[in-house]
């Protein structure tokens, strides 16, 4: 098949997104919009950033979502006491067959497909920094030479937001090298039931391979060629510029809670989706409904709010959709500049 033709592709991307996202629902119970995130992620190469409370399951749904594409994976447990060569790797000094010693680089948990990064907001700036370069560069350098990372690769990072003693928040070049994130609500009680139901019986959900990393290289090439018209990328570039406080096209609300808005990686994360939303929706282009789709799980993250959002309880997500609001009625005003 010739990725590139049209609705041909589109068909083909909605039909292997569509068996991943079923076989991983024969292990995740409910978290439909999660799970679906994450695979955007997948098909987006970009990176995501799962935020709930302990036993919702996000350590289950990456490795589910490996198993279901046949990759190698990795978990990385985040303590205050790791070292950036726990991440990436270190040189030793090996001996050959021969008797001679010389150092090699042995490989740490970061090279595989996809890597699970449990709680990084335990470890301390100096490790969360080791996966920096590996998020941004594909690569990780140990000793002067850099190695290259397998691909598809993508980081999966989790946190939880209720425990804050002995955790250091990610900086905001970390933070913004995520491509969306995801907060993971609690599952309603007929979802609880079903996860007793499979957690304490002797039926168990067991994922099976559906589609490969050639697979996944694929979609993301199909993603690529999916067109954006003008009008959808200046709606997607108007909530992008709305949430900076003193930018030009500034949303009143952002001038008055907004500390720091978007970076440029905001933008391209929600064209991005977008481009996916309008796949999954059997379109070879982006609508603005995408682009309102995208903008949550793409900015939550990138947006800094200022003391008097803390003080009126104005969250990142409320600040977003009066931007996206401001951004559609901009969109609709005739006699807008």
């Amino acid at each position: 098949m010739n990725v590139f033709d049209g609705q041909e592709a589109a068909a083909w991307f909605r039909k292997t997104f569509a068996d991943l996202r079923s076989e991983v629902g024969k292990v995740i119970v409910g978290q439909d919009d999660v799970v679906e995130s994450v695979l955007v992620c997948l098909a987006a190469n970009g990176h995501v950033l799962l935020e709930g409370m302990p036993g919702l399951g996000k350590t289950l749904l990456v490795r589910t979502v490996s198993e279901c594409l046949g990759l190698d994976f990795s978990r990385i447990q985040f303590t205050p006491d790791m070292m950036p060569a726990d991440v990436t790797g270190t040189n030793v000094l090996a001996s050959s067959e021969s008797g001679q010693r010389a150092f090699e680089f042995r490989k740490g948990p970061i090279f595989a497909n996809l890597v699970l990064a449990d709680e990084i907001n335990r470890a301390t700036p100096k490790t969360q920094s080791a996966l920096l370069e590996a998020m941004q560069e594909r690569s990780v350098t140990v000793g002067g030479v850099r190695h290259e990372l397998i691909e598809p690769f993508l980081v999966m990072a989790t946190q939880n937001p209720i425990e804050q003693e002995g955790t250091y928040p990610l900086p905001e070049a970390q933070l913004d090298r995520f491509f969306f994130k995801l907060v993971v609500p609690y599952p309603t009680k007929a979802e609880l039931a079903e996860v007793i139901e499979r957690t304490t019986g002797n039926v168990e959900g067991k994922a099976s391979v559906v589609a490969h990393g050639e697979d996944v290289l694929k979609l993301r090439q199909i993603v690529r060629e999916v067109p954006v018209s003008k009008e959808v990328l200046d709606f997607a570039l108007a909530i992008v510029v709305g949430t900076h406080p003193e930018g030009e096209g500034a949303c009143p609300f952002a001038t008055e809670y907004a500390r720091y808005g978007s970076s440029p990686r905001g933008a391209q994360s929600i064209v991005t989706a977008a481009k996916i939303f309008g796949l999954l929706e059997g379109r070879f282009n982006a609508s603005k409904e995408d682009v309102k789709k995208a903008a949550l799980p793409s900015l939550r993250h990138r947006v800094i709010l200022n003391y008097g959002a803390e003080g009126a309880n104005v969250s990142p997500e409320r600040l977003i959709k009066e931007v996206v609001s401001f951004a559609e009625s901009r969109d609709r005003d005739p006699i807008k500049v």
